[in-house]
């Protein structure tokens, strides 16, 4: 810290000190005034003269009134006034006294409202001028009291531009408090979505993963002893789904890096590219699923791209769990005009499909496909089984930079 900036905490620290040295200052220099004659003698312009007793002792009080003068402005303004008057009517000179009011009009003015200033500084200049121009022993048109006038209205001018400085500037420094903490809550808001973003990945590559092998390890433990080479095979597709859970858990806590971190992953998200690979490893686990598509060429943008995938993932998931070993799935995937509807039928009991926005798996299904601004509706259908069917946008309305997440 400069010593400026130390000498200004002091100051704001024992503002009562600084009144006082101000006070004591202004005292000097109205006690130094008293003793110069601006006429002066025999065609001299400027003279010396004995100060009245009445003067000094009025000097005196107006200058100790000033200490008090941040604490009550008002009250001090009439007391240096009122002794500003005396001395206006009975010394001479007149302007040594003034300049106590003059400070305590320009504190008054500094601290209050513009009404106020204009208010109280017309009635200072008023009684104080009109009273040294018609009661006091000089003619009217001395420069004694017109200089009573001028300092007056430049002390309530000076303090009512200062106030309205500092206003300025404490709006400046609110305008920009609020646009740092504005600033802060997108940055938590934002850090919220993405934290939202990589829970619902790592719940569905979990939870389509840790399905599959439940199953195969299930099959893998019923036919060890009887059918050796099919409970190999089950085992093959639980290290392979065991496989395919570690890159996707890893390319997905890869998020959680920073960017200058080595062996970050750079392995772009699934999309609908890989559904046949998708649709095989529920295959491979027993479940019958049937793909029609219609979408072949369309190109998506990368957040449309992923959630179709995690949508048909999550699905397929769903009836692996709740719909039954000899449950049928059917995925379509079409193209009507500006969206991409994807369906996930199967013909499971409707009693062992998962209610309607119950569980995480559909809660995240339907906050993926909201957060790209597209719509989620699930539900038993009529006959038995389960139907979810999302409607995506093909274009995004969001920024380049969220496409890119």
């Amino acid at each position: 810290m400069s010593p400026i900036d130390r000498a200004r905490a002091r100051m704001k620290a024992h503002p009562m000190a600084l009144d006082a040295a101000l006070a004591a200052g202004v005292l000097v220099c109205m006690v130094a005034g008293s003793f110069v004659d601006p006429r002066g003698e025999n065609g001299v312009t400027w003279g010396l003269r004995t100060p009245d007793p009445l003067s000094l002792v009025l000097m005196a009080f107006g200058a100790a009134a000033l200490v008090f003068r941040r604490r009550t402005p008002r009250t001090v303004l009439a007391v240096t006034g009122g002794f500003s008057l005396v001395e206006c009517v009975t010394g001479d000179p007149r302007a040594p006294v003034a300049m106590a009011a003059v400070i305590a009009l320009y504190t008054v003015a500094a601290t209050t409202d513009r009404h106020t200033t204009w208010r109280v500084g017309v009635l200072t200049m008023t009684v104080l001028t009109g009273a040294a121009m018609l009661a006091g022993p000089l003619p009217w048109y001395a420069q004694e009291n017109l200089g009573i006038f001028a300092w007056t209205g430049m002390a309530a001018a000076g303090g009512d531009a200062v106030r309205s400085r500092r206003a300025f500037v404490q709006a400046i420094r609110e305008r920009a408090e609020r646009a740092e903490r504005t600033r802060e809550e997108e940055a938590r808001r934002r850090v919220a979505e993405e934290r939202l973003r990589i829970a619902r990945d790592l719940h569905d590559v979990v939870a389509h993963h840790i399905a599959l092998v439940n199953v195969q390890a299930g099959v893998a433990a019923h036919v060890m002893d009887k059918r050796p080479d099919q409970a190999k095979e089950a085992l093959a597709h639980v290290r392979e789904a065991s496989r395919s859970a570690l890159n996707e858990l890893r390319a997905t806590v890869g998020l959680l890096r920073q960017s200058g971190d080595p062996e970050a992953p750079t392995e772009p998200a699934p999309g609908l590219d890989r559904l046949d690979e998708l649709v095989g490893t529920f295959r491979a686990a027993g479940l019958h699923v049937e793909v029609a598509r219609t979408d072949q060429g369309v190109s998506l943008p990368a957040a449309i791209d992923l959630a179709a995938y995690r949508v048909i993932q999550e699905a397929l998931t769903n009836v692996q769990k709740h719909a039954g070993q000899r449950a049928r799935a059917e995925v379509s995937v079409v193209r009507v005009g500006p969206s991409i509807e994807i369906s996930v039928l199967d013909d499971g009991p409707g009693d062992a499909a998962p209610a309607d926005g119950g569980g995480h798996g559909l809660l995240g299904m339907r906050e993926r496909v909201t957060a790209v601004r597209g719509t989620l509706t699930t539900g038993p259908r009529y006959g038995g089984g389960f139907r979810v069917h999302a409607i995506l946008p093909a274009r995004t309305r969001t920024s380049p930079a969220e496409d890119s997440v």
